[in-house]
């Protein structure tokens, strides 16, 4: 996952935002809470990167108290449990998480699936030094690259990428340099040729003029060109047997999440900006101007409806595969559903856009 520190601020909003999280995280996940209305505990991976906006912006919009659900949200900090690991532990309910921990959790012999699926893209970018010389992956070779931690997807991501273009793993080096002023830091100190980031942190990089985009897997056309196809990253995560016995609470969580990505497709960035926190937007890295301009230039990574795409599961497993973290058979229809999110835009009266993955991904 993405890790990063919090600021006091975040903390804060975080705070205010969620103001249940004392109370409810003492009570029962997804039972009913006053009027019979289920909690839910969802912790996301860096709860105020774009890649994940969603999650607060359908807090900040009300769509989970208009779909009758309370959710909670946290986030993950650096040296922390990941959102995934929290999940799988049975810490929170639901993780804000990249799909491809369901792929390595069946290799681990743990049941978890996807439930509603925000991107189809990673929102991810190759940000490099502006002398690096890299300006493919092909150019990873004898490189130092920076991921958010190893073993984390940007860390998969940036070993897939480079396998694409026949680049061993062995040929270059990998180290975690975390996100936001911490990435920027190892790229501007030349700890690092590369980082692989996501906005604003990108819009920071390219404002302080210490690097560039090299290798653009950020929206769905840069994931097709990069990895020969949609490859489906941000989106919520649960354990199925979870999913299983909490079914109302999973259906309203993905109504109010389904509800908030037609509401930015049909919105600009700078509406959506000021749907945020203020620390989101304009803190130490980036202006609300430059936050804006990022989302303008990224913001095809989200989907229009939550589905999962066709051939999405496929490009992810062979992702695994070719990095080594599938080790054995994967049965890709369980790592996933469109159930959820499929019901959730006929309760809308909203014409699904996205061609669904079959059980074969």
């Amino acid at each position: 996952m993405f890790k990063r520190t919090l600021t006091a601020s975040l903390v804060t909003v975080l705070t205010l935002g969620a103001a249940t999280a004392c109370s409810s995280s003492s009570g029962s996940s997804g039972s009913g809470g006053s009027g019979g209305t289920p909690t839910v505990k969802l912790m996301v991976g860096g709860i105020d990167k774009q890649i994940y906006l969603p999650f607060q912006l359908a807090q900040n919009l009300g769509f989970y108290k208009k779909y009758g659900v309370d959710v909670v949200l946290s986030t993950e900090q650096d040296g922390g449990t990941g959102a995934e690991d929290a999940m799988a532990s049975g810490q929170v309910d639901m993780a804000g998480a990249w799909y491809n921990h369901t792929i390595d959790f069946q290799v681990k012999g743990k049941a978890v699936e996807d439930i509603v699926q925000l991107s189809g893209a990673p929102g991810e970018r190759e940000m490099c030094a502006t002398k690096s010389g890299v300006h493919s992956a092909a150019d990873f070779k004898g490189k130092t690259l920076g991921v958010t931690d190893l073993g984390s997807g940007t860390d998969t991501l940036t070993q897939f990428l480079a396998a694409k273009k026949g680049v061993k793993t062995s040929d270059f080096h990998r180290i975690g340099v975390g996100a936001g002023s911490t990435a920027v830091a190892a790229l501007q100190n030349g700890k690092v040729a590369c980082v692989m980031t996501t906005q604003p942190t990108v819009a920071a990089i390219q404002k302080k003029g210490i690097g560039y985009s090299a290798v653009d897997v950020a929206t769905t056309e840069g994931a097709t060109a990069a990895t020969g196809g949609a490859w489906p990253a941000a989106g919520v995560i649960a354990r199925s047997d979870w999913v299983d016995s909490h079914k109302d609470a999973a259906q309203k969580v993905v109504d109010a999440l389904v509800a908030t990505l037609h509401w930015i497709n049909t919105h600009s960035a700078a509406d959506i900006a000021d749907k945020l926190p203020q620390s989101f937007v304009q803190n130490q890295l980036v202006t609300k101007a430059d936050y804006i301009a990022a989302l303008n230039q990224d913001k095809g990574q989200f989907l229009p409806d939550g589905i999962m795409p066709a051939g999405g599961p496929k490009n992810v497993l062979a992702t695994e595969e070719l990095v080594g973290h599938a080790t054995s058979k994967v049965d890709l229809g369980t790592t996933f559903t469109n159930d959820f999110a499929l019901a959730a835009n006929k309760k809308e009266g909203l014409t699904t856009k996205t061609a669904p993955a079959g059980s074969a991904g």
